[in-house]
């Protein structure tokens, strides 16, 4: 991600309503947003499939990356959001209560997104679970909120295994998230 000038967030939003191409937003800074390999397109794709037909009798809400979401001072586009209840939304359109956030790993990204973006993302009241999928081997960490302080971090790199989702009562096999990724 390549840093432009700092501006306020009013004018990232309206310079991200019109855009062509999206861009994230942190601490006055706009970061814009490469497109995402085949393997990552697949891999989103297949955790939004089987994460709405998981959460399909449940008042639960399945995101792809399209929807900005608001945390402190910052606005991202997380590849997966689940929302359980009634979303609520920031200025009309930046969502603000996940229960759950999924991001597929890139290697322009990674370290961001295991560092700066998960600092930001603890501070949502409403997040139980954050996830990240890397996209060149099967392999999932896990964070479960425990309480305001504290996350469990588990890593599965089993492929017969499952991701299991306490907060929303479902678990994922990893040949789902996987399918067809490294054929």
């Amino acid at each position: 991600m390549t840093a432009l000038p700092k501006i306020t967030p009013a004018e990232y939003l309206d310079q991200e309503r019109r855009a062509e191409n999206k861009s994230e937003y942190v601490a006055g800074e706009i970061f814009a947003m490469a497109g995402a390999s085949p393997a990552h397109n697949l891999i989103v794709g297949n955790l939004v499939t089987e994460l709405n037909s998981a959460l399909k009798q449940r008042p639960c809400r399945v995101y792809p990356s399209d929807l900005r979401l608001w945390v402190a001072d910052s606005y991202f586009y997380p590849d997966v959001s689940v929302v359980c209840g009634d979303p609520s939304f920031a200025d009309g359109d930046n969502l603000m209560n996940p229960s759950l956030i999924v991001e597929v790993l890139s290697p322009s990204t990674a370290d961001f997104d295991m560092g700066g973006k998960f600092a930001r993302y603890r501070q949502i009241e409403s997040l139980q679970e954050y996830v990240l999928v890397a996209q060149d081997s099967a392999r999932v960490i896990h964070y479960q909120r425990q309480d305001d302080a504290h996350w469990l971090m588990s890593e599965i790199t089993d492929a017969r295994a499952s991701v299991v989702l306490p907060s929303l009562d479902c678990a994922l096999a990893m040949a789902d998230i996987y399918d067809k990724v490294f054929r």
